[in-house]
């Protein structure tokens, strides 16, 4: 007979999530097998919006970026918590998002050196905290679930404000976020016009070959365009971060995918209409962050 304790029920807390950004949706049968459709009308008018949300907080009130970014970590935090309830683990929302805001501002005031201790203390408060409440096979899997939302959310997100602070900050910041929305929209166009070969369909069945075609030109064409253009970069330099943010925004979106139908979920949530949830916006631009600034140092150290 085993000994090991029941999972913890969903806190109060937790639960109230469901309220704030919606429960992740849950994956249709008919979208397992060929993907579902989006609101495409919707989703063009909150892509726009949200690009002209960055832009005025890059460039027309630079101090509110850093709190934007903080806010849209938090949301993409609790939409992951409420996601991996849906696999068992009950992950503590108070320590991680009490993390993503100590990790924001240690990153704003320390740089990269208050990024890793910040981490590293985000890390000891959610083991601490969750320990507290049981021990256990299912404490520990919550504590490596809750780790998990802290390096891919925060961790990478905070990137963002490290190229943020760095000279011409604001059009790095875009040249990390252009790459993979020329991926997804160089995707799209190509996928649905000319998307005849599945890359994965076991885990994405619409993304194709094609698509993936589309993605390489649009993404990297942008990425060099704005670097050789606005940033005065070698054009080369602009080609080799375009080429490499779009493979990594591909393995991204296909890592997200495989990680939702697992979960058996179709978004991590629906704040975004014809997007899905905050983390399903920006999976991709977490990846590339990290991916521009070690580029730009190995680069042009």
């Amino acid at each position: 007979m085993s000994t090991e304790p029941a999972a913890p029920p969903a806190s109060t807390a937790s639960s109230s999530l469901e309220a704030v950004i919606g429960a992740p949706e849950p994956e249709p049968e008919h979208a397992k097998r060929r993907g579902a459709g989006r609101n495409l009308p919707a989703a063009i008018a909150v892509g726009v919006g949200l690009l002209v949300l960055l832009g005025g907080a890059l460039f027309v009130v630079p101090q509110a970026f850093p709190v934007i970014a903080a806010i849209a970590m938090c949301l993409a935090v609790l939409e992951l918590t409420r996601a991996l309830s849906h696999g068992g683990l009950q992950l503590p929302p108070v320590p991680l998002l009490v993390g993503v805001i100590g990790m924001v501002v240690s990153t704003v005031v320390f740089g990269v050196e208050g990024l890793l201790v910040a981490t590293a203390a985000a890390v000891c408060v959610l083991i601490l905290w969750r320990v507290s409440e049981s021990m256990g096979l299912s404490a520990l899997r919550d504590v490596a679930g809750g780790v998990f939302a802290l390096a891919w959310v925060p961790f990478l997100g905070c990137f963002l404000l490290l190229l943020f602070a760095r000279e011409q900050g604001a059009m790095l910041v875009l040249l990390a976020v252009l790459g993979p929305v020329g991926n997804d929209i160089g995707g799209y166009v190509a996928g649905v016009l000319f998307g005849k070969h599945p890359m994965a369909p076991r885990i994405s069945p619409k993304k194709s070959w094609e698509g993936f075609a589309g993605s390489l030109l649009l993404g990297t064409g942008a990425v060099a365009a704005v670097g050789h253009y606005a940033l005065e970069l070698p054009w080369w330099v602009g080609a080799v971060i375009g080429v490499v943010i779009v493979l990594v925004s591909t393995g991204g979106d296909l890592s997200q995918s495989l990680l939702k139908r697992d979960l058996g979920i179709k978004d991590m949530g629906h704040l975004l209409p014809g997007h899905g949830g905050v983390l399903d916006r920006v999976d991709s631009i977490l990846l590339a962050a990290p991916t521009t600034y070690v580029l730009l140092e190995v680069l042009l150290p």
